[in-house]
């Protein structure tokens, strides 16, 4: 079969998809890029359009069914043909600036992009499964006055293979390729083919950096590419997606993406919920559960997550969980709620509850016919727990935190 290749030793330049994070060796990241569009690349790139999509087909193989990341490991394309792809395009993971391994198992990585912004993610395993907490944006446009990320200011949206990308690093760290890899990366190899039986990474949530529905076109391509099964393969039922509470694009989110959802709620009036998730005042507490109960999919099969952390003196009253019932009965909520005790971090303005305040909210919830297990908190030594994700570069004075406060607080009500 002949190629329309260019000139021996000439690279004709191929445009930067707006998907994708320019590089300075000018090299185009196929990572997180969907089949067609890594097809049409190739084909500007001076392919036919019959070997373009054959390539694009190849190529796609390898880089989600054995996790390749070097074209020269791809045996089935023909030897002259690899260094026509290395010259032109790459297949990037997020470079790790810093791993940090905590006692109970968690595991944190500090992550950098081609422009060198950081972010983090985090691998909690547990002996039924293991979650893979992703983040979805550099910093955060929110200001969750409870949460560590909320302090950061937002610099950037995530691309699709950014976020792609961090399932492709947890999983090279777990060894959970089929045998055989050959791009060099010292992992353990995994025995036998191709399958998501027995696997350490069994779940993904989106609920890391970021608020997900404020990305959300970059987070729905990523995770077309997770649940592909020509893709990564993870079934959306293994999926998680959490919002503040982002009410225009939940019915968006559950027709294009289709995952379990999950609400960061953490109050039941008003008053409280102004304070400490402060998207409130944009979309309150009735039109987001009004919201949930419309999200489609939504089944006793499928129930809503509600996120609740415990502060102290602050929303973990008896009051406060029998609101919380009346309200997830009063919409006919298909719901189980996660108790969260606060994860505290340097500056914070919150103390968690005691765990017998814990225990007594819980119980009433319960008695109620409502599930509601209190998190077990993980990786906090490590600063993985929920709400303590933040890089290091981004530790500021609380006058400074004030001030980024004041203008989110001041954007959002624009």
């Amino acid at each position: 079969m002949q190629m329309n290749m260019p000139v021996p030793g000439h690279i004709d330049p191929v445009p930067v998809p707006r998907e994708v994070t320019p590089r300075e060796d000018g090299r185009i990241d196929l990572l997180g890029l969907p089949r067609k569009q890594i097809a049409a690349l190739f084909e500007q790139a001076g392919l036919d359009a019959r070997q373009a999509k054959l390539r694009g087909k190849q190529v796609w193989h390898w880089i989600y069914h054995r996790g390749v990341s070097d074209f020269e490991a791809m045996t089935d394309i023909a030897k002259t043909m690899r260094p026509w792809l290395t010259e032109r395009f790459v297949i990037a993971r997020p470079e790790v600036v810093e791993a940090q391994h905590s006692t109970d198992g968690t595991r944190k990585w500090l992550l950098r992009t081609a422009d060198n912004h950081d972010f983090e993610m985090v691998f909690i395993p547990d002996a039924d499964r293991g979650t893979l907490c992703v983040s979805s944006q550099v910093g955060c446009t929110l200001n969750c006055r409870f949460c560590h990320t909320g302090t950061m200011r937002l610099v950037r949206n995530l691309t699709p293979g950014e976020i792609v990308g961090q399932v492709m690093l947890a999983r090279d760290a777990l060894g959970e390729w089929p045998k055989g890899r050959m791009d060099g990366l010292d992992v353990e190899e995994s025995e036998g083919d191709y399958t998501s039986d027995g696997r350490l990474l069994t779940n993904i949530v989106m609920m890391g950096m970021g608020e997900p529905l404020y990305n959300f076109d970059n987070v729905r391509d990523a995770l077309k590419i997770v649940m592909d099964g020509d893709g990564l393969a993870l079934s959306k039922r293994r999926i998680t997606l959490s919002t503040s509470g982002v009410v225009p694009m939940m019915e968006k989110c559950g027709d294009e993406i289709g995952v379990n959802l999950a609400v960061s709620l953490h109050a039941v009036t008003k008053e409280i919920r102004d304070e400490i998730v402060p998207i409130n005042k944009k979309y309150g507490i009735e039109e987001l559960l009004q919201a949930c109960a419309d999200y489609p999919g939504a089944s006793n099969a499928r129930r809503i997550t509600f996120e609740y952390v415990m502060l102290k003196d602050k929303n973990d009253s008896d009051d406060d969980a029998r609101e919380l019932v009346r309200l997830i009965k009063k919409f006919k909520l298909p719901a189980k709620v996660n108790l969260i005790p606060f994860n505290p971090w340097p500056g914070a303005v919150y103390e968690c509850s005691t765990p017998e305040r814990i225990r007594a909210f819980s119980n009433i919830v319960f008695e109620a016919g409502i599930s509601a297990p209190v998190r077990t908190p993980r990786g906090r030594d490590i600063d993985a727990a929920c709400g303590q994700l933040k890089t290091a570069a981004e530790k500021k004075s609380r006058a400074e935190l004030d001030r980024i406060a004041a203008e989110k607080q001041a954007a959002l009500e624009d």
